[in-house]
């Protein structure tokens, strides 16, 4: 009969693709993981792992296996919650990953006031690109990804917390900076900086505008960043624009402020969400997040009806 451990082991290896950094994780020797791991596929009949391929990588059946058994074990893991829930108990570990758009700018509005009135929560915070988080929540490495919805993934669960508004910052002299404010199709323009591949703000950016690579040629040369602030840095010496999120203008001194710009034909919005497997049961630590969230935000950023979401997939 195969075991709950056992399950344990399979995911494990293939999340590390290693036997010794899975047995280390799974705090076990790596003879006594691979016993487990071999005694399971004796009783299956089947090699749930390739082990001629390095990394070590799952048969074809092995993947079936692995995929049920990592639904068994957050099933079995939800039992606890359910306990948890009906004792409304704000304890245990919350695994959250926040994409770095977002990460510098919310999480010290929250963080502290969160941890402060449930002092047995242990918080757990990586910052993650928006594909890493939602691999990361398949395989249960994370509890729930706070990023920009929607998603549209099946397998995963959505709750909207706030909506921030999208504007333009541009550097001194720029001619944007001469106008009250700036229609959408202006955005077009070879002086425009962005964020580097993989964050979804870029994408999100380039719905809005239009955009294509083809037209960047005004630029003193091609530098895409990671972060906001390298690519205020980077405007307020070279020249050019780009476009930022309210949380992260909200952190702009006051002289970096007044070179920021509106639109005048819409208010473009990006949709902030926290993302869950569908399976995942710490219904009462979700609630408890969100609230702490959606109070340290602005209470305008609440509203959707303030403008149109933009959405980057």
């Amino acid at each position: 009969m195969v075991s709950l451990v056992q399950f344990e082991y399979v995911v494990a290896v293939d999340t590390y693709r290693h036997f010794a950094t899975a047995a280390d994780k799974c705090f076990v020797t790596q003879p006594t993981l691979s016993m487990q791991i071999k005694k399971m596929e004796d009783e299956l009949g089947v090699s749930i792992f390739d082990r001629t391929k390095q990394p070590i990588i799952p048969t074809d059946v092995g993947r079936e296996i692995i995929e049920q058994a990592r639904t068994i074990l957050r099933e079995a893991k939800g039992i606890e919650a359910i306990v948890a829930n009906h004792r409304k108990e704000i304890a245990g570990e919350l695994r959250i990953g926040v994409i770095p758009s977002l990460a510098p700018y919310l999480l010290p509005l929250f963080m502290n006031s969160l941890a402060s009135d449930h002092p047995n929560l242990h918080l757990k915070v990586r910052e993650m690109i928006t594909d890493d988080i939602e691999k990361a929540l398949k395989k249960d490495l994370l509890d729930v990804g706070i990023l920009v919805t929607p998603l549209h993934n099946s397998a995963i669960q959505e709750e909207v917390l706030f909506y921030e508004e999208i504007m333009v910052y541009a550097s001194e002299g720029h001619i944007f900076t001469e106008k009250p404010a700036i229609a959408v199709k202006e955005l077009a323009a070879p002086d425009l900086w962005l964020l580097s591949s993989g964050h979804c703000f870029r994408s999100q950016v380039l719905n809005l505008c239009s955009y294509h690579d083809t037209h960047r040629h005004s630029l003193p040369f091609e530098y895409e960043s990671g972060s906001f602030e390298t690519l205020v840095k980077m405007i307020d010496r070279n020249g050019g624009f780009t476009l930022l999120p309210e949380l992260a203008i909200s952190e702009l001194e006051e002289k970096r402020k007044a070179r920021v710009r509106t639109f005048t034909d819409m208010v473009p919005l990006r949709e902030v969400g926290l993302a869950y497997a569908r399976s995942y049961a710490k219904r009462n630590l979700l609630d408890t997040l969100k609230k702490h969230i959606q109070e340290a935000v602005p209470a305008h950023m609440l509203s959707k009806e303030r403008g149109t979401i933009i959405e980057f997939r």
